[in-house]
């Protein structure tokens, strides 16, 4: 297991991660840090603990947000498909219905 050390609010932690996440952990670290900074900015410095709460829960409602426009659009992916297979359907019957015609009318002409 990595040890990392983090800034947050221009204070150090440290902080273990599985081998190979450091980076990851460090971007999100960061992530975290402007959103507290921009909590402590909006409402002054509250302690700590409740800077934290205060931007894990900002962070949260955000991540509550792109988790319903997520399943928006996959919904609205899932219409399209259906539509789309419905066209290819009828595109499909149309299809085999002109060629029995051009058949018919090649047999037409061959008997006339």
């Amino acid at each position: 297991m990595a040890q990392i050390q983090i800034e947050v609010n221009g204070r150090p932690y440290a902080v273990g991660c599985e081998d190979g996440q450091e980076q990851h952990l460090m971007e999100l670290a960061r992530l975290f840090d402007r959103q507290v900074r921009h909590v402590s900015a909006d409402m002054g410095q509250l302690g700590d603990t409740r800077l934290f709460l205060m931007g894990a829960l900002l962070l949260a409602d955000e991540l509550a947000d792109a988790r319903n426009r997520l399943a928006s659009l996959q919904a609205e992916l899932a219409r399209l498909q259906s539509d789309r297979a419905r066209m290819e359907t009828r595109a499909v019957a149309a299809l085999e219905n002109a060629a029995k015609r051009i058949e018919k009318l090649a047999v037409d002409d061959v008997a006339a």
